[in-house]
């Protein structure tokens, strides 16, 4: 974090020192003003300005004459009649650019705009999250424009909606815990997160009352998960799969699940990639990094659900003993998979993951997430993650989920024609159907490992790492999955 809020909601507020940021609808006077700006400087700075309030359009004020605050801050939101929940994070991360201030205080309730508890709490969030940078491995840190690193600013947000709003940052807290989780686990290098590092991390959720497993070699061996394991044999840091189980909701209850794929790096192995940007292949393992920030924070808001979390962990290397093409191999599923491109390796590790999870827990459904094949950045580039999906209920909901939090998902077709393509003529399938739908066949491919069970496939590969920046993500890892799937559980799968 670039600097850490320690964000607090009050019905009204003297502000004295510091930053005021006021927020205005367009073509409405500014929330606020009686408080900070006894003399009118906001009023003929936006008219000097032409400043009326437009969407993330700001206007700034230094010393203002006669105020009680050294800095005056008016954030425009736009149409009041427009707002939806997500310009409500993004104008929280707007707010988070506070210069080198250690006191701020935010008028949320602008004229013509009615705030809710959850509006202010997702502010909050999108301020939270606004502010986050990944600086671990600089030993020069901050500038003149920027808040000391790590230094805890105190925030608090003005509204008529305090009290609740107080509770409904709770949950928003913990979304951030989860997502600023997956963020950093994406953005640190595959030297110092390997498979067991990895796994260690999603151990450390016990302190939330999450139970873990981790499984090594030995035992994957034991239930025949020679896919996910053909994929490791290259690398001499040994696989694992972390499983995470939180037990929220009624013991009777089914679980759902979610699966993550993570191929801490990713060369490509013998079917070796080129080496033009092949570090960013630190973050092949952005689905797993996912779910474990979904864990995180669905045992951190207490959620009342049962929710199973699964993780396949693995390095793909070249070398002397990896895996070749032409290899085949047999599934946890007792399927045998013809290898022609080691490259296309995390269906091999999602494929005895799913596998596991649907014998073992007998889920609700299944929702795996990977950043899985470059087609998909073809066919959808870098705004929406794909959504393949054997059910249309599952479907939709996450479809709605991600219209909630601007976590977009398009749903893309599966279908007998393109399962033909990743027939094999030496086994019962082959791991890649060649050039064309590329992701598709990815998809289908993992299909063949999940049953009648109700399934979604999310391809990351375009929305996960390097993806446009915005107001709440200023980092090459977005922490992709966690808002969508967090809200997911909580629009329907609680009690």
């Amino acid at each position: 974090m670039a600097s850490r809020f320690d964000i607090g909601f009050a019905k009204t507020a003297r502000a004295s020192g510091g930053v005021a940021i006021l927020l205005q609808a367009a073509g409405q006077p500014a929330a606020g003003l009686a408080d900070v700006d006894p003399g009118n400087v906001v009023g003929r700075a936006a008219e000097v300005a032409k400043f009326t309030g437009k969407a993330l359009k700001s206007l700034d004020v230094l010393a203002p004459h006669g105020a009680p605050v050294d800095r005056i801050r008016v954030l425009g939101l736009g149409e009041a009649d427009r707002l939806v929940a997500h310009d409500w994070l993004k104008a929280g991360g707007a707010a988070a650019k506070i210069g080198q201030a250690e006191k701020v205080t935010i008028y949320l309730d602008a004229p013509g705009v009615t705030v809710s508890a959850r509006n202010a709490a997702d502010f909050a969030l999108g301020m939270q999250l606004g502010a986050y940078s990944f600086d671990t491995y600089k030993t020069k840190k901050g500038d003149e424009d920027e808040a000391k690193p790590g230094k805890s600013v105190k925030v608090t947000l003005v509204t008529a909606a305090a009290s609740a709003a107080k509770k409904a940052n709770e949950v928003s807290d913990a979304v951030a815990e989860g997502v600023i989780l997956a963020r950093d686990l994406v953005n640190e290098p595959a030297n110092v997160l390997g498979p067991v590092e990895f796994a260690a991390r999603a151990k450390a959720l016990e302190k939330l009352g999450v139970e873990v497993d981790i499984l090594t070699e030995r035992e994957m061996k034991k239930l025949g998960m020679a896919a996910l394991l053909g994929v490791a044999q290259g690398s001499v840091r040994p696989p694992r799969l972390a499983v995470m189980h939180w037990k929220g909701g009624k013991e009777k209850d089914r679980p759902i699940a979610f699966i993550g794929k993570g191929v801490v790096f990713d060369t490509g192995g013998i079917s070796i990639k080129p080496a033009a940007g092949m570090e960013d292949m630190k973050g092949d393992m952005g689905g797993a990094a996912a779910v474990i920030g979904l864990m995180h924070t669905l045992a951190a808001r207490k959620a009342k659900a049962n929710v199973i979390g699964i993780i396949g962990l693995v390095e793909n290397m070249p070398d002397g003993n990896a895996q070749r093409p032409g290899d085949i191999v047999k599934s946890m599923s007792g399927q045998t998979i013809e290898v022609i491109n080691t490259d296309a390796e995390g269906r091999l590790v999602l494929c005895d993951a799913l596998w596991y999870c649907n014998e073992t827990f007998k889920p609700q459904f299944m929702v795996n997430l990977a950043t899985l094949t470059g087609a998909i950045m073809v066919a959808l580039g870098s705004h929406h993650a794909g959504l393949f999906s054997n059910d249309d209920t599952l479907a939709t909901r996450l479809t709605a989920a991600g219209l909630t939090t601007n976590e977009r998902l398009w749903r893309m077709p599966l279908g007998r024609e393109y399962d033909k393509m990743i027939d094999s003529r030496f086994a019962d399938m082959k791991n890649t159907g060649g050039r064309y739908a590329g992701s598709i066949t990815a998809a289908q491919f993992l299909q063949r490992f999940v049953k009648d069970t109700p399934w979604a496939h999310l391809d990351i590969a375009g929305t996960a790492m390097g993806s446009p920046t915005d107001e709440i993500n200023q980092s090459w890892a977005s922490g992709f999955g966690v808002r969508l799937l967090d809200e997911l559980v909580r629009a329907n799968y609680e009690g």
